[in-house]
């Protein structure tokens, strides 16, 4: 059982050490070596969990991503109103962008960057769901906007990046009042206008 820990921790430590440098230094100038010098292990080490750098920064996408989104869903429920779902994920995914940064920022730059592989973006696109019910839903209702779904993801949730970025900076602080006004702009962006 003490092996399976240590080899869980490890694997761990690699996921956060490949987190923490992404974020910092980007996808090309963080080298395995590097990873593996802050994971505490040896390079040789990573290929016992991990195929190579690019397997290696998949599946922590991937498992950022589920974090992510099993956070964003916790408490939705699918039979919800369309305005009172939008609004419960939206301002959940807005709480773990504000308060899980390194997850969030290292998601921000994999959605923004090429260094992900088409079926990892799939992936992780599928622990979306709810969401993309959600709109289906409110499309058909005719609630919603019958636009894009990434059209939609890009006007509602996308600008929550930009908000936690530049409060990450320190050029801007949402407070109360902002988030509220960042959640009724979203929300205006894809609704249908009666």
């Amino acid at each position: 059982m003490a092996k399976l820990q240590k080899s869980i921790d490890k694997r761990n430590a690699l996921i956060k050490a490949t987190i923490e440098l992404v974020n910092n230094n980007g996808f090309h100038a963080t080298p395995m070596s590097k990873i593996a010098k802050m994971a505490n292990v040896s390079p040789a080490t990573i290929y016992l969990y991990f195929e190579n750098k690019q397997d290696l920064v998949n599946k922590t996408y991937i498992e950022v991503k589920a974090k992510y989104t099993t956070y964003a869903f916790e408490t939705y429920d699918a039979s919800m109103p369309i305005e009172a779902g939008f609004e419960l994920i939206w301002k959940r995914i807005a709480d773990f962008k504000l308060k899980d940064c390194e997850n969030a920022m290292f998601l921000a730059q994999c959605d923004n960057t090429p260094m992900i592989d088409e079926p990892s973006r799939q992936e992780g696109i599928k622990h979306l769901q709810p969401l993309l019910d959600l709109w289906a839903r409110g499309k058909k209702e005719g609630i919603i906007k019958p636009i894009s779904d990434y059209l939609l993801y890009a006007y509602a949730i996308n600008p929550l990046s930009f908000l936690m970025i530049s409060q990450k900076r320190g050029a801007f602080t949402l407070d109360k009042t902002h988030l509220e006004e960042a959640y009724q702009s979203a929300w205006n962006s894809i609704k249908v206008n009666k």
